[in-house]
């Protein structure tokens, strides 16, 4: 599997070769987590709708959900104006964090002025 050219030419990679996913529920749009993404991950995920990202402790890639069973339906990826982050908007079945919670940001609120 190999990332088409013209998007390949568009990414702007750190310096580990990742580029940000930034998971957002397309019911909700509450945003679910933030993982990274080689460029093998991006392609995997556009061609097979299931949300690859790639594991910078394990150096490997990973599918959302191949072991847990909390899958990622991947319904769009967008590329923001930087070209250094992907924005995959997806139907979740089960949580999305690691910790078994629906998103990675449900633990901590720092600050709110939402009523």
């Amino acid at each position: 599997m190999s990332l088409d050219p013209e998007t390949a030419g568009k990414l702007k990679r750190n310096a580990d070769g990742l580029i940000c996913a930034v998971v957002q529920e397309a019911g909700t749009g509450d945003v679910l987590m933030v993982a990274w993404m080689d460029d093998d991950a991006l392609e995997r995920t556009l061609t097979t709708r299931e949300a690859t990202y790639f594991s910078r402790s394990r150096g490997t890639q990973w599918i959302k959900g191949a072991t847990s069973g909390h899958t990622q339906k991947v319904l769009e990826v967008r590329l923001d104006c930087d070209g250094d982050t992907v924005l995959l908007t997806v139907e979740q079945t089960g949580g999305a964090c690691h910790t078994g919670d629906h998103s990675c940001f449900d633990a901590d609120v720092l600050f709110t002025s939402i009523s």
